[in-house]
């Protein structure tokens, strides 16, 4: 067989889309070319804000035969795997952490493939030893892969630097059709007592403020469909006092290329729009990615952000719903703690030594913790609480 040449390019424009997409099943949104190059051609990560496209491929006679998102950082924004005790550890000594290669998606906590090679085992391992190769040749610090699949774990316990990819977890909160519901109220009788209650009461709020619902896609959201959602989007972020990265001609694009990808919450009152939810839909999941509101509303975040995504689910026949990273709060609304993967290599020896016990104390506090929220499910007893476990197994 032939060899493989490793080739890494600084825009995703340079590949044909269909040879990208041939890459992978096309169930995850985020690493569609579509979706990734979007993001550069259309000002959503630059520079100067620490992201520099170098993605990672693999060739064979020519023809491409797997490949990594990449981005050289300069900093860990955006990228909600937490490495800053990291960098001070690395300055403290007078050694530079940044630049350091991150293989994700930018800005999304997302689990989806990082190695895409159409399945084949061979090549993930290849694209890991590459992934290892390229950061040692370039001087880089470290190399990261963010929230890889527990399925393509094997590539880096099987690939010939797997001694040097330091492994971590963390806990998001994922809602899943364990009962084959057919309906909100089948998945409310699932629930204990207390918390069937309690969602009736923050929906029944938002019903009496006279609050009603539209849901689009991007094959019929509109030009000011699309400038309201942004304008949610940019109100949360003006909020907090964060950047915001999306950029409205970013949605344009999805609306054009992914349009089936793209789904809008929009909450209305008196016939103005008062709240709005991003999410995106993949082969079998939701993906609730931002909010905003310009009224504040008992129950208006838990409605637009989780309950009408659930009813959407099932309504579509959606098996899974992720609505992003973080929020004890949304376990007690029936989304459950899954675990979530990352890679790390670490270039200097001496450091990665130190830090692999690090990682498996840190390992073994997020499992401790994830067995303390299991025991608060909010299902009844012996029913997808059971499938919960299974869920922290991985």
């Amino acid at each position: 067989m032939s060899a493989l040449l490793a080739r890494t390019v600084a825009r995703l424009d340079e590949i044909e889309p269909a040879a990208w997409d041939r890459l992978h099943d096309g169930s995850n949104p985020f690493v569609r070319h579509a979706f990734l190059a979007g993001l550069e051609r259309h000002g959503c990560i630059q520079a100067e804000w620490g992201w520099t496209p170098r993605h990672l491929t693999l060739w064979r006679d020519g023809t491409l035969v797997a490949a990594a998102p990449g981005y050289l950082k300069e900093n860990s924004h955006g990228e909600f795997v937490f490495d800053h005790a990291w960098a001070r550890a690395y300055a403290s000594q007078g050694l530079a952490y940044f630049p350091k290669h991150l293989y994700a998606v930018p800005y999304s906590p997302v689990t989806g493939p990082r190695l895409l090679a159409a399945g084949d085992a061979g090549l993930e391992r290849a694209l890991v030893d590459a992934m290892a190769d390229d950061a040692a040749r370039m001087g880089n610090s470290s190399a990261h892969v963010n929230f890889h699949p527990a399925g393509q774990q094997g590539a880096f316990e099987d690939a010939e630097t797997s001694s040097q990819w330091l492994a971590r977890i963390d806990v998001q909160y994922h809602w899943t059709n364990h009962g084959d519901w057919e309906d909100f109220a089948g998945f409310l009788g699932a629930l204990s007592h207390k918390r069937r209650k309690n969602i009736r009461q923050e929906r029944a709020r938002v019903a009496a403020a006279g609050v009603s619902f539209r849901i689009v896609d991007g094959t019929s959201a509109t030009a000011e469909d699309l400038r309201r959602i942004h304008g949610f989007y940019l109100q949360t972020f003006a909020e907090y006092g964060n950047h915001p990265a999306l950029t409205l001609p970013f949605l344009h694009h999805l609306a054009e290329t992914i349009p089936e990808s793209i789904v809008l919450f929009f909450a209305e009152r008196g016939g103005r729009p008062i709240a709005g939810a991003l999410c995106l839909r993949g082969g079998d999941t939701l993906y609730g990615r931002y909010w905003g509101s310009i009224e504040d509303l008992p129950g208006l975040h838990f409605e637009t952000c989780y309950y009408q995504g659930i009813e959407y689910c099932l309504r579509k026949g959606l098996s899974r719903f992720e609505p992003g990273a973080q929020g004890e709060h949304k376990l007690a609304r029936g989304f459950l703690p899954v675990f979530v993967h990352s890679r790390h290599w670490i270039a200097e020896p001496v450091f990665r030594e130190a830090l692999r016990p690090w990682c498996a104390h840190e390992a073994e506090s997020v499992r401790s913790y994830a067995r303390t929220l299991s025991a608060h499910s909010p299902f009844k007893q012996a029913e997808p609480g059971q499938a919960a476990d299974a869920d922290l197994s991985s």
